[in-house]
């Protein structure tokens, strides 16, 4: 008799701990690729998503939908330019001696106008005979200043560039994302004014400077504010990994180049103590804010079921199916509310309702993993889920701080951040001003002509009243 096979045929109870336990490691292990292996295939789906456009998308539609809206009447009148209230130049258009299809004669029938709208490649130079002197009572220099002078330079450095051209590329480089270097191509082509890419980053640093005192401003108003929205995103500085910081409420936006991404930096916009409300993306540090009320943002739940559900089986996939659900009815709910088709008692008792109906889904167990960590992510922002049914009026999204941030992330993605300390501060100050003017209405183009023609810093009219 082999005695091996009498061996496996009749285990001892030591071999079978020994089996058990390397069945156990090996479960283990398997477990721990599969986790990998999802993660993996979790990032994959999501970088199909991402604002990044694709090198190649595959091949083409044979019949692609045409671009932009549907024409009809749905959407009103067809729109043109309007007629210029203005015209500078006259062109008298006479009619050809012959027809150009046939050669006969050509009888005059009409005259129509037609306008062109078009830029003049010129610039102008102005010389300023500025006046100098010195004090009797001090012996201090003193010298004249006229209010178009941007700066009060004399002598080798007495050429400047004018405050519209100042102007022009401060948008250029901080509203529109484009580089120093771009700017100056942008001038010399579309203007015929040459300047050097240093002479541009120069005078956005001072226009910087003197935009300090409606930066304090601006985040003295949404320290006050009743609501506002905060996300953040990443932005290097000298290469290294920093935080670009909004907080977005009715009237005002500031950005923030922090060095970090937690509740100190949060702090330093709001105040430790801010009592309002947040809408924020469930962000942990963001619940450090103990005095304020919260709402998370429905829309990243939202993506996150909509995400396991496209890789979970049909078992695991009912959880994040009935959370998308309650939180669909909630929005459901509110724009009912707003249409009036429901009352304000009766708003109150559906939320209830909805709320009950989280409570029980939440209570239940669940093996799934990543349902487990919705589960648990939920119940915690379960206390927030629907203050904008409580709250009517407040957003049940942070989508306009998201908003917020796209075009610096579109800056980020073209010149890749801000080359030193300096830069950065001047980098939030500029866009939080061209952001709240953009926000209210404003000519951003008048309020940085005025900053740079300013010989001190100065507030802009853009501080929403206190009281």
């Amino acid at each position: 008799m082999n005695p091996d096979k009498e061996f496996s045929s009749n285990p001892t109870v030591e071999e079978l701990l020994k089996e058990n336990q390397s069945l156990r490691e090996q479960l283990k292990k398997a477990q721990a690729e599969t986790e990998r292996l999802r993660k993996l295939l979790e990032e994959a789906l999501r970088s199909l998503k991402r604002q990044a456009a694709p090198f190649s998308k595959g091949e083409p539609k044979s019949n692609p939908n045409r671009p932009g809206r549907k024409s009809g009447s749905d959407y009103g009148q067809r729109a043109f330019r309007a007629v210029p209230k203005r015209v500078n130049e006259e062109i008298a258009v006479p009619l050809p001696k012959k027809c150009p299809h046939c050669g006969g004669r050509v009888v005059h029938d009409d005259t129509q106008p037609q306008f062109q709208e078009d830029i003049v490649r010129q610039t102008i130079v102005r010389r300023f005979e500025v006046e100098t002197g010195h004090c009797t009572g001090c012996g201090g220099h003193v010298q004249g200043r006229h209010p178009l002078q941007t700066s009060d330079a004399l002598g080798a450095a007495g050429v400047q560039v004018g405050p519209q051209a100042l102007t022009m590329a401060a948008h250029l480089t901080k509203q529109m994302g484009i580089s120093h270097e771009r700017v100056a191509q942008v001038l010399e082509w579309g203007y015929g004014l040459q300047v050097s890419r240093s002479a541009l980053c120069r005078a956005v640093t001072r226009l910087g400077k003197k935009a300090e005192p409606t930066y304090q401003a601006l985040q003295t108003a949404v320290r006050h504010s009743l609501v506002n929205q905060l996300d953040e995103t990443g932005w290097r500085v000298a290469a290294r990994l920093q935080w670009l910081w909004v907080c977005v409420s009715a009237e005002v936006t500031i950005y923030a180049i922090l060095p970090g991404r937690g509740f100190a930096q949060a702090a330093s916009m709001l105040g430790e103590d801010y009592d309002g409300f947040l809408n924020h993306d469930g962000w942990q540090p963001y619940y450090r804010f103990i005095h304020a009320f919260h709402q998370t943002c429905l829309s990243h739940l939202i993506r996150r079921c909509e995400d396991l559900i496209e890789t979970a089986s049909a078992t695991a996939a009912r959880f994040p199916q009935a959370v998308m659900h309650s939180l669909l009815e909630g929005l459901a709910l509110r724009d009912r509310y707003v249409r009036q088709e429901i009352s304000a008692h009766g708003l109150n008792v559906a939320t209830g309702r909805l709320e009950a109906g989280m409570d029980r889904l939440l209570a239940k167990t669940f093996r799934d993993l990543a349902n487990r960590r919705l589960a648990k992510h939920l119940r915690h922002e379960q206390p927030w889920l629907f203050t904008f049914l409580h709250c009517p009026g407040i957003e049940a999204t942070n989508n306009a701080a998201e908003r917020a941030l796209r075009p610096a992330v579109v800056a980020r993605k073209t010149w890749g951040g801000n080359r030193t300390e300096n830069g950065a501060k001047t980098q939030q100050m500029l866009i939080s001003i061209l952001t709240t003017c953009r926000q209210q209405g404003k000519d951003s183009f008048d309020r940085i002509t005025e900053l740079f023609l300013s010989s001190a810093p100065m507030v802009l009219d853009l501080v929403p009243n206190s009281s």
